[in-house]
């Protein structure tokens, strides 16, 4: 029986830097398939500069799954390369997609120093320069000793780079454009060009950064066999890299190879640009959608639930939007800290599992807890899971009428003989509201599926019914007879 496509995020920041995560992901494949999920987001897999410390972002070398002795250890914070393929075909065993976490923005711990000519730029305009320009020490000097030139023999120097952030002679952060560089023009716009990240920024207008991108995708793919990516950071990289970087190893592969990028941008014009000038290679994180729940969370009450869904990707692209509630990123401590309130969680969840647009994807926090922080398990998240493949099928109405109380029915398929459900939530005080099924639910007897409210509700004549919520919470109603 057709899936809907449902995506985990399968890591948190604080998971323990114990080298096992890649073995626990193998031994939860079949209870991920069983919870109703289709696909699976691993963390970055490649040695970062922090080693086992490392989350993955701090990219060091992408050719070392964990099989060399780099940066203090053999395996990743994750585990070994051998556990990372043995997850891999766990999960795809289990029915499972598995999409990899890429970071191509950035390389950081440098085996080396260069003495290179740069020009300081200012950290809120760098096209704006700073008045300084000098020969600095800088690490960009990449030769992974450890590996010794095992499945690649290419060695990063200054010339692959267009920036760095520190000069390691004067002890000195700044933002420096390397001599003869320029940053990328095919970016986003923040702090006047947004190319720069961190550590050393890979120059895209290189040709041989892409060669070497071109083939390290392939022999990855060929390595690992993941189903897509995660691409990360994707407004700070030239627009079109990725129209040509998935196209060639689509081609190459002959796979869908279905990705989804990270563009942190709250407004739905820059995310929309994005797609459009890079072909629509790639779906993107919901990001306006995100800040929408931040805000409603933290409003108690005083958000206008009608607007939630305007200046969203959903809604302005929704075959190419991600949904999400949170991440690694926006949990507690992290650099975009935006977390969304418990109490709406549910609410949030609801909104992006059991309506017709968008992929959704649950963060492992909200899934499994965040111990670090003394952050339980989103109440109600497995019951929502399963209500997305048995009852959100079939056509969508919505109830958008009333700043507070909002909701929406699924009228059901006949490929899913026990679909169709009726939601209802709101962000203040609890309500009510007449939503219609259609004529096949005609007198049909409905409960919610959360337990959040008692008692029944039974259609009229025409399958319309007066459906019940609390105050801030959320009730899925569901036909009686299928529970």
């Amino acid at each position: 029986m057709k899936r809907q496509k449902t995506l985990i995020q399968y890591f948190q920041w604080y998971l323990p830097e114990d080298a096992a995560h890649w073995r626990r992901a193998a031994a939860d494949a079949e209870h991920l398939s069983a919870l109703g999920y289709t696909g699976v987001w691993l963390p970055p897999a490649y040695k970062g500069a922090g080693g086992m410390a490392d989350v993955g972002y701090g990219v060091y070398d992408l050719y070392d799954l964990g099989e060399f002795d780099q940066k203090g250890s053999v395996p990743t914070k994750y585990g070994t390369k051998e556990e990372y393929i043995t997850a891999i075909r766990a999960l795809q065993k289990a029915g499972l997609e598995v999409f990899s976490d890429m970071v191509l923005n950035h390389r950081m711990g440098a085996d080396c120093r260069e003495r290179v000519m740069a020009e300081q730029c200012l950290a809120t305009d760098r096209e704006q320069s700073a008045g300084v320009e000098k020969r600095i020490t800088a690490w960009t000097k990449f030769t992974f000793p450890g590996r010794a030139g095992r499945y690649s023999g290419f060695q990063w120097n200054h010339t692959h780079f267009n920036g760095v952030d520190w000069d390691d002679g004067e002890k000195e952060s700044q933002i420096w454009l390397l001599n003869g560089k320029e940053w990328e023009d095919e970016v986003d716009q923040e702090n006047g060009n947004f190319d720069y990240l961190m550590g050393a920024n890979l120059d895209m207008g290189n040709l041989a950064v892409i060669e070497e991108l071109d083939r390290w995708g392939l022999w990855y793919l060929e390595t690992t066999g993941v189903d897509g990516f995660r691409l990360d950071a994707v407004k700070h990289i030239r627009f079109t890299f990725f129209t040509h970087w998935l196209e060639e190893l689509r081609q190459k592969t002959g796979k869908e190879l279905w990705s989804v990028g990270e563009y942190w941008q709250a407004d739905i014009l820059a995310l929309t640009n994005f797609l459009d000038r890079s072909g629509n290679i790639m779906c993107l994180f919901d990001v306006p959608l995100h800040f929408k729940f931040v805000e409603a969370s933290s409003s108690f009450g005083g958000f206008d639930m009608r607007t939630l869904f305007q200046g969203t990707l959903v809604d302005a692209r929704p075959q190419r939007a991600v949904t999400f509630v949170d991440n690694h990123d926006t949990q507690p401590g992290q650099a975009l800290q935006s977390w969304i309130q418990e109490w709406f969680k549910p609410l949030a969840y609801a909104l992006i599992l059991l309506r017709q647009d968008g992929t959704p994807c649950v963060f492992y926090g909200d899934q499994y807890g965040i111990p670090h922080d003394g952050i339980q398990p989103v109440r109600g998240l497995e019951f929502l899971l399963r209500a997305r493949q048995e009852r959100a099928w079939g056509e969508q109405t919505d109830y958008f009428d009333h700043p507070n109380v909002v909701g929406w029915v699924r009228s059901g398929d006949e490929e899913h003989p026990d679909s169709g459900l009726a939601v209802l939530l709101s962000d203040g005080d609890g309500g009510e509201k007449n939503m219609c099924m259609g004529v096949q639910f005609a007198e049909c007897t409905f409960v919610d599926l959360l337990g959040n409210q008692e008692g029944e509700v039974t259609l009229d004549k025409s399958g319309c019914g007066v459906f019940r919520c609390g105050g801030g919470s959320v009730s899925v109603w569901v036909p009686k007879e299928a529970m």
